[in-house]
């Protein structure tokens, strides 16, 4: 989803502060996991491999009420970090010959009567116009919904079956945002269009594409693409959602849904580990042919978004990384590299939803922290420097 998680109440506070760590001491990199279970989050499971190693870890509880500690290794939804899979499958079809980056989408999917303007380059860095079956907010503020991903209606039909069909039959009964090209908007459509264009394609369903093509070359055993299955393999934390039933407050364990509703713009699941694996060799051009490799982080202007991935620089002394992180109902992803794989940060986190998206905040500042830690220790470290000189000076 192009969401970000919201921030659990206070009820909530009970998740342990103290950190399980596998690997060197890095004591910042604990404090930071174990602030980000206290601001809220039930549990908190992160992996950073650079040239200190590799090292893990877990904090927060498996299950709300529950003693159990978080998982450090368990399976997690894994939100919009899904579009970067679906993004490399279409690209190594595209390198098979398949298709054209600029091939139009409607000669590879005719019953959809899509504007012949529409690129599948357009589709994977979403400059398509393509409203997003999930709904769109709009420049002047108006919601213009899409099916149902929040609230009671939400949870009573989690597990509904949507066909992928169904949802880009939805969007294309909403005007596009804009015309094909020439503009930027986020759209979860564009890669449940993805997606049947690899099917189209490839001639097989996504999940074995993705296993073909990804999974098994690189021994990636604990990634699911589970199309209309509920299950999360074991073992895994739990999600859960808050909502309101007739002026009653309730919170339900939403572990267990059918994430048809998103598709493709956000339903895997995967591990840190499995992360670590995919994104290392994708960045480090073990996946990709380095043409295609170079389309995928060559950015658009806007959101610094190229195909399938975003290109974030942080700075002088670090540069640039890599990244889609995700987030869908009470789970959510971070997935950072540098441009070689050398170094990269995989978390995955899990909370109590709620209809407000009242975690983004607590969500945006564990991300902020977290790639600080990683990717610019030495920025860090000179600013609680400087901050601890001037809590040093007198006053005045």
């Amino acid at each position: 989803m192009s969401t970000t998680p919201p921030t659990p109440s206070a009820a909530v506070s009970t998740t342990p502060s103290a950190a399980s760590v596998r690997g060197p001491e890095r004591p910042r990199l604990r404090e930071a996991v174990e602030e980000i279970a206290r601001s809220g989050f039930l549990g908190v499971q992160v992996r950073v491999n650079d040239e200190h190693g590799e090292w893990v870890a877990a904090a927060g509880t498996r299950k709300l009420g529950a003693g159990a500690p978080a998982l450090a290794d368990g399976h997690f939804r894994i939100g919009s970090s899904t579009k970067s899979f679906v993004a490399t499958v279409v690209l190594l079809l595209a390198a098979e010959g398949r298709f054209g980056l600029d091939d139009p989408v409607a000669g590879l999917l005719p019953g959809f009567a899509l504007d012949r303007r529409i690129t599948v380059r357009m589709l994977l860095q979403h400059t398509s116009g393509v409203f997003s079956h999930t709904g769109e907010l709009l420049p002047d503020g108006t919601v213009v919904p899409g099916v149902a991903w929040r609230g009671k209606e939400w949870v009573d039909g989690r597990l509904r079956t949507y066909r992928p069909e169904d949802l880009v039959r939805l969007s294309l009964s909403r005007p596009a945002r804009f015309a094909p090209g020439t503009g930027w908007s986020y759209s979860n459509t564009n890669y449940v269009l993805a997606r049947l264009v690899a099917e189209a394609a490839g001639g097989r369903p996504f999940a074995e594409e993705l296993r073909r093509l990804v999974l098994a070359p690189l021994g990636m055993d604990s990634t699911v693409a589970p199309g209309t299955s509920p299950e999360v393999p074991e073992p895994h934390n739990h999600g859960y959602y808050r909502y309101q039933d007739g002026g009653r407050e309730r919170t339900v364990d939403i572990t267990r849904h059918n994430p048809s509703w998103v598709a493709a713009g956000g339903d895997m699941i995967s591990t840190t580990r499995d992360l670590h694996t995919y994104f290392s060799a994708l960045m480090g051009g073990r996946l990709l042919p380095a043409a295609l490799l170079a389309e995928m982080r060559t950015p658009e202007a806007t959101a610094g978004y190229g195909l399938g991935v975003f290109a974030q620089d942080l700075g002088p002394g670090a540069g640039t990384v890599y990244h889609h992180n995700g987030a869908t109902i009470g789970s959510a992803a971070l997935m950072y590299a540098t441009p070689d794989g050398r170094t990269t940060l995989t978390a995955g986190l899990n909370y109590v939803d709620d209809a407000d998206i009242s975690v983004a905040a607590a969500f945006q500042d564990a991300q902020r922290r977290l790639v600080d830690e990683v990717f610019r220790p030495s920025a860090v470290a000179a600013a609680g420097a400087a901050g601890a000189a001037g809590a040093a000076r007198p006053a005045g």
